[in-house]
C-alpha cells in the first residue's frame, strides 16, 4: 500500500537532501524552497486599466538544518569558502511518501554555502543542538 492516508497527504518530516548525488548528513529541516518573479506594471495607450507581465525570478537560499555533528563535508565545503576556493555543486531536496518512495524532487544547480550558524547553547534547554548551513 503506497499511501495509508484517504487522500495521499505528504508528511513534512519525510525527506532527504542530496549533495552531488550523496546524501548529505541527516537534517531536521529544510527550507527556503522559494522563488518569487518581480512583476512590471504598465499602462497601454489609451487602455484605462493598469497591465501586468512578468520579469526576472529570483530564487530563495535554501537552509539546511541538521543535528550537529552529523557531517563534517558540509563544514569543510563551507570553510573552502572562508578561504577563497567556491566550490559549486548541484543537489535535491526529495520528499518521500509512506513507503519512502521518491514523490517530489526540488533541484538546484551550482550552489554554494553562503552562511554557516554554530550551535545554540543554553543550560536551561533540553532541545538537540543543530547547526544550520545556507547555500545559495
Amino acid at each position: 500500500m503506497p499511501n495509508s492516508r484517504e487522500y495521499g497527504h505528504l508528511l513534512r518530516n519525510r525527506f532527504r537532501a542530496e549533495i552531488e548525488g550523496v546524501t548529505a548528513g541527516e537534517f531536521a529541516e529544510v527550507s527556503g524552497l522559494e522563488s518569487r518573479t518581480e512583476v512590471i506594471k504598465y499602462a497601454d495607450g489609451g487602455d484605462p486599466n493598469v497591465h501586468k507581465r512578468p520579469r526576472r525570478t529570483a530564487f530563495s537560499n535554501i537552509i539546511l538544518t541538521s543535528s550537529a555533528l552529523s557531517s563534517h563535508a558540509l563544514w569543510e565545503w563551507y570553510k573552502s569558502v572562508m578561504q577563497g576556493t567556491i566550490e559549486r555543486k548541484s543537489g535535491s531536496v526529495i520528499v518521500l511518501g509512506d513507503d519512502m518512495s521518491e514523490k517530489y524532487r526540488y533541484n538546484f544547480f551550482e550552489a554554494w554555502p553562503c552562511r554557516w550558524k554554530s550551535l545554540q547553547l543554553d543550560a536551561k534547554s533540553q532541545v538537540t543542538l543543530v547547526e544550520e548551513i545556507e547555500i545559495g
